[in-house]
């Protein structure tokens, strides 16, 4: 019976030690010596160049955070990068098989059930793109019109929500990601496309025509952009947000902001245009993994 009991109490102890395995990243991480990326194909924040290459204004920040990440563990490591989608990023998180998400993720109440974020990088807009010559400058203008946005995000719900959206009756058209989302606006299948104002400057300025589109209309919510981790991990978040920290007290953040969103960028050379809003500066001023709704009540 002793034997039993020691056994169960040594069953347990594995299991326990197991699951910490699973909440220790850097463990993880420096037992590997690799370090898995979420990348994102289209996005404002992170985009592919072709040929398994990444860059972009949140794959910059990671690069930076990895160095952090190589300090903590103590040695080299590799970065393997993972495309996700706005569909499958949380469950690649949760499941271990995304270490750190750099793409473009709200940090809201409901995902913070399922995974962590980082204090917030940025502040984002969610607007309305549509066609130069269209004739929509804002939501009531969308009346009996086709409206695209990307599957797996929140923005077309935003829209409906939103109290100028009362009344209004639109079809409802999604890509599978943001650059499929544009094509339905590009091809003329959708009459506006609705997300996050750097994605849709980002695949304008990408566009064969960036002068035929224009962001127009309301801003339909404010919500904080951050990147994503696996829950319950205090230690992985704490050299995370710290790498942040000092790189927005170093002046970095503020260089990489230069660099994506005011200069020309590849592989157009063309300038996205967007300058650093208040909203951002004060995330920076502010660091904070504060979830869009407390953004909402303000």
């Amino acid at each position: 019976m002793k034997k039993q009991v020691l056994a169960l109490a040594i069953s347990a102890l594995a299991a326990g030690g197991a699951v910490a395995q699973a909440n220790d990243t850097l463990a993880k991480i420096k037992a590997s010596g690799s370090i898995t990326e979420g990348v994102r194909e289209s996005s404002g924040l992170s985009y592919t160049l072709g040929n398994g290459q990444y860059t972009g204004f949140h794959y910059d920040i990671c690069a930076n955070i990895i160095k952090d990440i190589e300090k903590a563990v103590g040695k080299k490591v590799e970065t393997k990068y993972q495309p996700v989608t706005s569909q499958n990023r949380i469950p690649l998180v949760q499941n271990g098989t995304v270490d750190i998400e750099c793409g473009s993720t709200t940090n809201n109440a409901a995902r913070q059930k399922d995974v962590a974020f980082a204090v917030t990088t940025y502040v984002e807009e969610v607007r309305i793109a549509t066609k130069a010559n269209s004739g929509i400058n804002s939501i009531k203008d969308l009346n009996g019109k086709t409206v695209a946005t990307t599957t797996g995000t929140t923005s077309v719900q935003t829209l409906r929500k939103n109290e100028r959206a009362g009344g209004i009756d639109f079809k409802e058209l999604y890509g599978k990601d943001h650059s499929d989302s544009f094509l339905l606006l590009e091809s003329g299948r959708a009459d506006a496309f609705v997300m996050d104002g750097s994605i849709l400057a980002s695949n304008i300025a990408k566009s064969k025509s960036p002068a035929d589109y224009k962001i127009v209309g309301e801003v339909l919510s404010v919500e904080p952009i951050a990147i994503m981790i696996r829950k319950d991990d205090p230690a992985f978040k704490k050299v995370v947000d710290d790498s942040i920290k000092a790189q927005i007290k170093s002046g970095e953040l503020n260089k990489l902001w230069d660099k994506w969103f005011l200069q020309p960028i590849p592989p157009a050379n063309v300038k996205v245009g967007l300058p650093l809003s208040d909203a951002t500066k004060n995330a920076w001023a502010n660091p904070n993994d504060k979830p869009m709704e407390d953004y909402a009540k303000k």
